[in-house]
């Protein structure tokens, strides 16, 4: 299951701008608290993903300058 949400976040991610953990949470049906570990698991492999708070904030991929 975990392999299927963190695919699912990463679609989620790549077909939208922004979007919070809440909604992750709630289009993948688990917790915001999994969705965080499952970022952090993302990022420890690589994957440059952002957060941002505030009311236009939640988490995307972020864009490689190289």
């Amino acid at each position: 299951m975990r392999l299927h949400r963190l695919l699912g976040i990463l679609t989620l991610l790549d077909s939208r701008k922004t979007i919070t953990a809440s909604k992750l949470a709630k289009i993948l049906e688990t917790s915001e608290r999994t969705i965080y570990r499952d970022i952090d698991i993302l990022c420890e492999s690589g994957i440059p993903i952002t957060s941002s708070s505030g009311p236009s904030g939640g988490v995307r991929i972020s864009a490689r300058t190289t």
